[in-house]
């Protein structure tokens, strides 16, 4: 594994995007200009070794991609209560689509995305609590679809229509620390992409890097705000897959106090 300076990473990158088209190498893998770059770099899951430095991560996506970026995973809280799977999934779930088939009849779902900036068709939302220092989440029976009209009866017979109480939350000190964690100071390149028609090899042009210092809790919670952040929740009977933040193509950046274009 190679070892870097603080500058050196740039003077490497540099040097890779003037290389032009460079072959995936790793094919058939989703994660394939990560994992090439990684290959180029001489690195191992992303991390920069750089002695006596802050951590410092890589973070690679194609341009012109619809793809949401997974920030982390946190469960609200009161995490004590299990709050997805407990409270929300019985009180608020419908019938699993394919409850009866691949699941047991009774199966029922709980999967939607939620931010700050709009509600979900089902009333759901992200409550920013600035006097509390917390994220919330929210629920209006007034802002409901008329086509869910009755999956909202089923919630007024199960818990009724007021708000969810008490609220599942993120205290903001909990999602600091979380995101600060995650969120390290990165190289944050971005990538064009080709496929030859005959061999169907892909190829990669790394031809934007930028240097992402200092993660700035305010600018995420901006974004959370915007809805340039989501909330996701995918739970189900059976399982709990887990509550993601992710995050809109380009937006990365907004969440560092220092950016600084290398390329």
């Amino acid at each position: 594994m190679n070892i870097y300076t603080k500058k050196s990473p740039i003077k490497k990158l540099k040097k890779i995007s003037a290389e032009g088209w460079i072959e995936n190498a790793r094919p058939g893998n989703d994660g394939g200009i990560g994992n090439t770059l990684e290959d180029l770099l001489g690195i191992e899951e992303n991390n920069l070794p750089i002695p006596n430095a802050a951590e410092w991560e890589l973070k690679t996506q194609r341009f012109k991609t619809s793809s949401l970026t997974i920030l982390f995973h946190f469960e609200p809280s009161p995490r004590a209560m299990k709050f997805v799977p407990s409270i929300l999934l019985p009180n608020f779930g419908w019938t699993h689509q394919r409850a009866g088939e691949k699941y047991p009849y009774n199966e029922r779902s709980f999967r939607m995305t939620i931010h700050g900036n709009s509600r979900s068709d089902r009333g759901f939302g992200v409550q920013i609590d600035n006097k509390e220092r917390k994220v919330l989440i929210s629920w209006d029976s007034k802002q409901v679809d008329s086509r869910h009209s009755e999956w909202l009866e089923q919630v007024k017979l199960n818990i009724g229509l007021g708000e969810i109480n008490p609220q599942p939350y993120w205290g903001f000190d909990d999602l600091e620390h979380k995101a600060g964690t995650k969120l390290l100071n990165a190289f944050y390149v971005q990538a064009s992409v080709k496929k030859d028609k005959e061999t169907k090899k892909e190829f990669y042009h790394y031809s934007k890097v930028l240097m992402l210092q200092k993660f700035s809790f305010q600018g995420f919670l901006k974004q959370l705000k915007m809805g340039n952040i989501l909330i996701d929740f995918d739970a189900r009977t059976g399982h709990n897959h887990g509550t993601k933040f992710r995050l809109r193509q380009n937006f990365l950046p907004e969440l560092y106090e220092k950016v600084t274009e290398i390329i």
